[in-house]
């Protein structure tokens, strides 16, 4: 009986540590093909390093590139009306200001396939914890497509956040968690007391058996006495009487308003003159399941001046780097999530550099575990298997060339 007793404490330790992680990785519950086939994020930099501690109030920034692959799931709405925002679990952050491309996301825009678009987020310490923190865009109809993320504890007493905000007349909130609660509290008051009145007003006779009993028999003199009709339409009157003091109260106290605004801004993509330099096909893409490996055939065409070399290759926020390319290296931004970069890296069958006009035939292998801790190798389940991926390309002098790969992908059970 004992050891059923340490095999149940064990059993239910494990849940509770697996649902902790689970809750802290809610892109994990994403479909496959939203994460491969929607958003490609790219020099995400946070100015927290991960791991790192804020105190309630400080800030944070969240800056990168974030690329609408151009074989845009058919299963959603195509990308017409976004919102830039970010994820966490819950409003344990606020949001200060956001920009796409600089311009200010207070309202929702239009984005194009195929495009690159430059993004900054800051976000202000809110709820202490440790929290996930991504940088997400709201697509309509299709929900929030999340960025890669980093892990920030948030320190001190909650009772201490601040936010003030100067309004365009001029006028100082001192702080916007705070501001007009008092108001709020008596108006609910208010409304509780008349609602609570004319609840009274009809239970205070019988109800319910009784009353159905009078409808049934039409007796709308006893349902309905002359006392009803007038507490009524003093009540209405009333009522109205009070909508349109405290109308006009709030408009003296705020003379000028102004509503939410339900427009879209226009935001241009982010010119990028290396774009079609480098090509990329594919031919076929294999998910060998006991070995975690995504394999490629593709064909790469160098149409740059230079000859290049391939650095990277990502998908879902996965990468996969070419270690032995310094440049591809390089460009791994010290405290980026480790778990989103693969041990093994990325193994090309040819490694020689392609040069300016050719185009070559190889093979790549993405191999990590992360295909099945990131719940990616469900994809093999979806009615349309095909993934969509960056690859990262670099010449002699650092020089990076960005390419889409995309198509379908079968399952493999056997090593070849």
């Amino acid at each position: 009986m004992k050891h059923l007793y340490v095999i149940k404490a064990v059993m239910m330790l494990v849940l509770l540590t697996l649902a902790g992680h689970a809750l802290a990785h809610g892109e994990r519950n994403q479909e496959p093909f939203l994460r491969m086939k929607t958003l490609h994020w790219y020099d995400i930099k946070w100015s927290v390093a991960n791991e790192g501690t804020l105190q309630v109030n400080d800030e944070m920034t969240m800056t990168g590139r974030v690329h609408f692959l151009t074989s845009w799931p058919e299963q959603i709405n195509k990308p017409d009306t976004v919102f830039l925002a970010n994820a966490t679990p819950g409003p344990v952050f606020t949001r200060l200001g956001s920009w796409l491309n600089g311009v200010p996301m207070i309202q929702s825009t239009g984005t194009e396939l195929g495009r690159v678009y430059d993004f900054k987020v800051i976000l202000k310490a809110r709820i202490p914890g440790r929290h996930h923190v991504h940088p997400m865009f709201n697509v309509e109809s299709a929900g929030g497509l999340v960025g890669p993320g980093i892990w920030i504890t948030i320190a001190g007493d909650a009772n201490d956040f601040v936010q003030g905000v100067e309004t365009r007349t001029g006028l100082v909130i001192e702080n916007l968690e705070t501001y007009g609660v008092e108001n709020v509290v008596k108006w609910h008051a208010f409304w509780a007391v008349v609602a609570l009145f004319w609840l009274g007003w009809w239970i205070r006779r019988p109800l319910l058996v009784q009353r159905f009993l009078l409808v049934k028999d039409k007796q709308w003199s006893v349902l309905f006495t002359k006392a009803d009709y007038l507490v009524t339409a003093l009540l209405i009157v009333f009522i109205i009487t009070v909508l349109i003091v405290g109308n006009k109260m709030t408009k003296a106290e705020f003379p000028r308003t102004v509503p939410l605004q339900g427009g879209k801004v226009a935001v241009d993509f982010v010119p990028n003159p290396e774009e079609g330099q480098v090509s990329v096909e594919n031919h076929t893409a294999e998910y060998y399941l006991p070995g975690r490996t995504i394999t490629v055939d593709l064909t790469i065409t160098n149409n740059a001046d230079k000859p290049i070399q391939v650095g990277e290759f990502m998908s879902a926020n996965l990468r996969f780097i070419n270690r032995d390319l310094p440049a591809a290296v390089a460009g791994v931004a010290e405290g980026y999530p480790p778990e989103l970069v693969a041990n093994k890296g990325l193994v090309i069958s040819d490694t020689s550099p392609i040069l300016p006009g050719e185009s070559r035939r190889m093979q790549i292998e993405a191999t990590d575990v992360a295909w099945e801790t990131e719940r990616l190798s469900s994809l093999l389940n979806d009615p349309d298997s095909s993934y969509g991926a960056l690859m990262f390309f670099f010449d002699a002098d650092g020089q990076r060339y960005i390419s889409e790969l995309q198509g379908q992908i079968l399952p493999t059970f056997f090593d070849k």
